[in-house]
């Protein structure tokens, strides 16, 4: 993860008391982790999107299909992450500009990448995408904050799971 990387910029609703039990300082403390994680999650799901538009080889089906499973479940997952910092009372972030600043994975080259350098990509992506779900569980933890931790708890299970799968692509 890049050093100084900015936050998300978050303000709970004007003039409207949020009482979850958790206190600002905790919300605001995991509403930015999960931003990062919006922004990894996102960043993933337009790479494995490219992938799937641009990959060619003797192993196209195969992965052709696969990526369209994967970017699919991304997209599905980054809307409960972007409706969960609003439960916490922030706003999510939204732009490319956002999603850059907080992001901890590269964008796609480029010029496409042969196949299994592909596959090497998008494991390298779901290995750091767990890493910063991984990241915001002392913070859940702390707060008794059970639907991120939960939340949490679920894309960590795709996230290591694909990696794993995609790994297995690469062993001879």
């Amino acid at each position: 993860m890049a050093k100084n990387k900015p936050v998300a910029r978050t303000s709970p609703a004007k003039g409207v008391a949020i009482n979850i039990g958790i206190s600002e300082k905790d919300r605001s403390a995991i509403a930015g982790g999960l931003s990062r994680l919006l922004a990894d999650t996102y960043t993933l799901y337009l790479t494995t999107h490219n992938f799937h538009w641009n990959v060619t080889g003797p192993m196209f089906n195969t992965l052709h299909t696969m990526f369209m499973a994967q970017y699919t479940e991304l997209w599905a997952a980054v809307d409960p992450l972007a409706e969960r910092i609003r439960s916490l009372g922030h706003a999510a972030p939204g732009s490319y500009t956002q999603f850059a600043a907080l992001s901890s994975i590269k964008e796609a080259p480029t010029t496409p990448p042969k196949a299994m350098e592909m596959v090497k990509i998008l494991m390298e992506g779901h290995e750091a995408v767990a890493r910063t779900a991984r990241s915001i569980f002392p913070m859940a933890d702390k707060a008794g904050d059970e639907p991120t931790a939960d939340l949490l708890t679920q894309r960590l299970t795709v996230h290591e799971q694909t990696a794993w799968m995609l790994r297995s692509m690469l062993e001879d």
